[in-house]
């Protein structure tokens, strides 16, 4: 597959080869994209909406939601159109594109937890300093920064993993551009170009993880000083979302990525799934059923709406 990259043509092998499952896969997967659309949306109109949610921590969750969005976006869409199409093709540049916004958007939300986990930290750690520390330019700075940090990082590893030759077969064992399956066409002459793209994406992950893991080791020691037993359910209670997210995202991001390319084996397939499919449907839900300022705030809403309609009720039975 040497020569003018514009003429490259990929051919995505898919979730699976067997047409007797494609179509309950299609529909499953269809429903997972509808409630992810609508509970991150959801979160994001309710955090607006909601003054009691206008705090730093709702506004790092409405870009998670965001990115969550996005992310999904990249992915679905192209993985129930070949569900259903017997022609899996994909030209070399939406190839580079589904490729360059994954990695944007997944970096995204790597930084963007990590500043969840200092959020955390300093309303645990440092409570009379939080609206100090934590100021609304301080938020649109660390979002800022995440945003950036991602660009870069979808930059490099794009450039590095495109911009060499491809040799040999032109199939991708997955359901979308990702890294392993990609470099494993790159001709063996771009093997550093490997190294450094498997380097930097270590750094990436390893070093949110860094952050997220040094704000939470912080938290325990605050949380196990604290006199009252109320008190310290309620800290790690506020913690309890972020950390159910974490392990989602984080936990099949590490056995996706930091691991030999010789081990990669068919039980990628599912790790990518829960991240990419599953994982982005489930935060609305973690973040709402388990946060008590959440579901009141839908609870105002609801009475606010009910008292809204039957008011409307009133007067147009009056008329």
């Amino acid at each position: 597959m040497a020569g003018n990259h514009t003429q490259i043509e990929f051919i995505l092998l898919g979730i699976t080869d067997r047409p007797c499952a494609q179509t309950p896969l299609f529909v499953l997967f269809l429903l997972i994209y509808i409630v992810t659309l609508v509970g991150n949306v959801g979160i994001i109109s309710l955090v607006r909406v909601s003054p009691i949610l206008h705090t730093p921590m709702y506004f790092f969750l409405t870009h998670f939601a965001f990115t969550d969005i996005c992310y999904s976006t990249v992915i679905s869409p192209r993985m129930l159109a070949d569900l259903l199409s017997e022609d899996k093709t994909i030209s070399f540049t939406a190839c580079m594109m589904q490729f360059f916004t994954f990695v944007f958007f997944g970096s995204a939300e790597c930084h963007l937890l990590a500043m969840m986990a200092y959020d955390r930290h300093v309303a645990i750690c440092q409570p009379l300093l939080y609206v100090t520390i934590i100021s609304s330019r301080v938020c649109w700075q660390l979002v800022a920064s995440s945003y950036l940090f991602a660009f870069l990082s979808a930059i490099i590893c794009t450039l590095y993993t495109f911009g060499g030759s491809f040799c040999g077969s032109n199939h991708i064992n997955h359901f979308f551009c990702d890294v392993v399956p990609v470099l494993k066409l790159v001709c063996p002459d771009n093997h550093s170009s490997e190294m450094l793209i498997f380097a930097f994406l270590t750094i990436n992950v390893v070093g949110t993880s860094v952050v997220i893991f040094l704000s939470y080791i912080s938290i325990i020691r605050t949380v196990l000083r604290m006199c009252s037993a109320e008190s310290r359910a309620r800290a790690f209670h506020t913690c309890g979302s972020h950390l159910m997210a974490l392990s989602l995202f984080f936990g099949t991001a590490f056995f996706m990525y930091l691991q030999p390319p010789s081990r990669h084996r068919s039980l990628d397939k599912v790790a990518s799934i829960i991240y990419t499919v599953v994982t982005p449907m489930l935060n609305p839900f973690i973040y709402s059923l388990r946060n008590k300022e959440v579901k009141g705030a839908l609870v105002k809403i609801r009475r606010r709406f009910l008292n809204h309609w039957q008011h409307g009720k009133v007067v147009s039975s009056r008329t």
